[in-house]
């Protein structure tokens, strides 16, 4: 059987080809009526839009922008790698990423970045940011400006069914849970450090960990988040304090992706006998540490995946299309020196 077309479309619904367009492209105008007329039309005919060939027709481009923070050291980098190849993958289907560099702690700055995208260059954001309100209205602002927006990594309220990356509820159970089983103390506190709290993954990390910790292992007592902001010489400070206040600490979980300020400044102090460590995501550094023993597991998650599958989603809300769900599940990684 040959495809339906928009004519044949049009011709079931009872409707003009141009007003079938302008319900498959979403546009104002129709009423709902005949908005119903057409998809029931979809579903007798089994109609399945030629998207490549209207975007042809159309010379519509797709145009990404990943905004990321400023600070992060080797995680970032290795979403700059993946951002650069999948523009190189999705390119036959005239999609373009590209990264800009958001000043992560001021919150009116991002919203200002935000308000300024122009719906002409821009298609898409995939954001990476801390939740304000300034920046939740700034992300929701975008739709009506029609710039499709989801949150990436770091969730914000009101886009938890769009937001790309793992569940990090259970990622920091998880945490929870290799710590507790790693440790042999038979009590102790454990020291937990995050960039900061303002971001909705270390805040949902620290209630799955809260929670396994405090359900399987009450043993061991979770000391309050510290946080570093992205800074060296504050993250030497605060957890050398911490150290020097707690001298029952056991435990050590970095929530933030980058772990090498938290593990440094742990080092410096000399401490008698090491802390059981458990980190996120899969850096050279982290590799590193774990070969060495100073971290003894890792929660990943892959940042390609992560790219590509924000890139699909993306796609998908300009063209009105449910992405396969299945295949944007992004897994949840342990690693530990014996898989790596």
């Amino acid at each position: 059987m040959l495809r339906p077309t928009t004519k044949d479309l049009a011709k079931a619904a009872g409707v003009s080809r141009a007003t079938v367009d302008r319900v498959l492209n979403g546009r104002a105008g129709v009423k709902q009526k005949t908005v119903d007329q057409v998809n029931a039309a979809i579903g007798a005919l089994g109609f399945v839009r030629n998207l490549q060939a209207a975007n042809l027709a159309r010379q519509r481009h797709y145009r990404f922008v990943f905004a990321l923070p400023r600070s992060g050291d080797e995680f970032i980098q290795q979403i700059l790698r993946h951002v650069e190849e999948a523009t190189r993958s999705f390119s036959v289907d005239d999609v373009w990423a590209s990264v800009q560099h958001i000043p992560e702690n001021d919150p009116h700055s991002i919203a200002d970045f935000l308000t300024a995208l122009d719906p002409e260059k821009v298609s898409g954001v995939a954001i990476m940011a801390p939740e304000t309100p300034q920046v939740r209205d700034a992300i929701k602002r975008l739709k009506g400006r029609n710039i499709a927006a989801l949150p990436f990594l770091s969730n914000q309220t009101g886009f938890e069914e769009n937001c790309v990356g793992i569940d990090n509820h259970a990622a920091g159970a998880t945490a929870a849970t290799l710590l507790g089983r790693f440790t042999r103390a038979d009590a102790g506190s454990v020291m937990v450090v995050s960039e900061s709290l303002q971001s909705r993954d270390s805040q949902d990390r620290r209630l799955g960990f809260d929670h396994v910790i405090n359900t399987d292992f009450p043993h061991l007592r979770a000391l309050p988040s510290l946080e570093t902001y992205g800074d060296h010489q504050r993250a030497e400070t605060i957890i050398a304090a911490m150290l020097a206040s707690n001298p029952d600490i056991v435990g050590l979980y970095v929530m933030s992706s980058e772990a090498r300020a938290p593990l440094d400044a742990v080092q410096r102090c000399n401490l008698a006998r090491p802390l059981v460590t458990v980190a996120h995501e899969r850096t050279p550094f982290t590799e590193q540490a774990l070969q060495s023993g100073a971290i003894d597991a890792v929660i990943a998650q892959n940042t390609g995946h992560l790219v590509r599958s924000a890139i699909r989603r993306l796609k998908g809300m300009i063209d009105h299309r449910e992405t396969l769900r299945s295949q944007e599940i992004i897994r949840t990684e342990i690693l530990l020196k014996s898989n790596l």
